[in-house]
């Protein structure tokens, strides 16, 4: 191992996905009550919390990113035998989780002053986050040192999108991500938001009026972009992220095939850290430029 892969719980990679590819992840905590909080996925399973926003829809949750201890814990564990790492967090804009990260890395220095420990802001999150944290992985398999993996890692982050949609502007108003008009007007019309996620923020993609029309209008927006900047599809890997609701996945999916026929389509199941902001019903897809072509 030239070096371990570590990143925050926004990256909404699968169980099977994480110990497949040797990555440590650190959680993010969620909170029902603003008193209450735990640990996403080790104290509170995701599907319980979606079922929790959906049976309490006046309630709005909260997540608190991971301690400057939490890393502590995990960097020296590695330090602690040599190994070097590269942390991958959730974009700074929507959270601090970067920032506890690099405090851990400072005090770790002090005892492991030769341990290399690089910190990168992701400058996207949920199942993107994890495609960008998989491609990292491969980098590592494929024998590149942590300094070539860095640079390629910052270089492909910037390729990356997501398309999607959400149930009502709700909850993206309540946290603060919109502005309060835009999130009134949307709750008056009962529109479907089109969102674009990139260089770490969002930004509006169109409306729909159905849910159904929302995922058509997902599914030609990733084309258009494809087809807008002459992109090669084959460069690039795909994840659909979804909410509760499961059976929206293979909705987008077999219209995303009919584009792309012989790519990937991976199942993500966006969780806790994202969903605070999303609420319980998005769907869309990611991509990103796969760091050797």
């Amino acid at each position: 191992m030239s070096f371990k892969v570590i990143t925050d719980g926004s990256c909404d990679l699968t169980d099977e996905l994480i110990e497949n590819n040797n990555i440590e992840v650190v959680p993010f905590y969620v909170s029902m009550d603003s008193v209450h909080y735990y640990k996403e996925k080790e104290e509170i399973g995701i599907m319980d919390f979606y079922q929790q926003m959906v049976d309490n829809p006046n309630i709005y949750p909260k997540t608190s990113m991971p301690t400057s201890v939490d890393y502590e814990n995990v960097f020296n564990k590695y330090a602690s035998l040599g190994i070097d790492m590269i942390c991958i967090c959730i974009t700074t804009k929507f959270s601090g989780s970067f920032n506890s990260a690099n405090q851990a890395r400072e005090e770790v220095l002090k005892n492991y002053p030769n341990i290399k420990i690089e910190v990168i802001d992701a400058t996207i999150n949920t199942c993107i986050q994890g495609l960008l944290v998989l491609e990292v992985c491969r980098m590592e398999r494929n024998g590149l040192s942590i300094e070539e993996a860095v640079n390629y890692t910052n270089s492909i982050k910037e390729t990356a999108r997501i398309f999607f949609t959400i149930g009502s502007l709700d909850y993206l108003r309540h946290g603060g991500r919109i502005g309060k008009l835009k999130g009134l007007i949307a709750a008056t019309l009962k529109i479907k938001p089109l969102i674009v996620l990139k260089e770490g923020e969002i930004f509006s993609d169109g409306v729909a009026f159905t849910k159904n029309q929302s995922i058509v209008k997902v599914y030609k927006n990733c084309v258009k972009f494809f087809n807008d900047n002459k992109l090669d599809y084959h460069d690039y890997n795909f994840i659909i992220g979804t909410g509760i609701n499961h059976e929206d996945y293979e909705k987008l999916k077999s219209k995303l095939i009919s584009a792309f026929p012989d790519a990937a389509f991976p199942f993500g199941q966006i969780g806790a850290t994202i969903a605070v902001h999303t609420g319980p019903y998005p769907i869309g897809v990611g991509i990103i430029k796969r760091y050797d072509v």
